[in-house]
């Protein structure tokens, strides 16, 4: 390794700037929009498959 390489566990200070480095985990999309996607789309086949067996 490099001479001047400082181990981030030393010291309190520079393991807590190596430990906060880095992004936010990213947040997950919400399942709402698919839910009601899938709730609209077998509404629509559950009506076409009506208007098939009655008409």
């Amino acid at each position: 390794m490099a001479e001047n390489y400082t181990d981030p566990s030393g010291n309190t200070e520079a393991f807590r700037a190596f430990a906060n480095t880095g992004d936010a985990p990213a947040q997950t999309a919400s399942r709402t929009p698919l839910i009601i996607g899938a709730v609209v789309i077998a509404a629509l086949l559950i009506a076409a498959a009506g208007w098939l067996a009655l008409g």
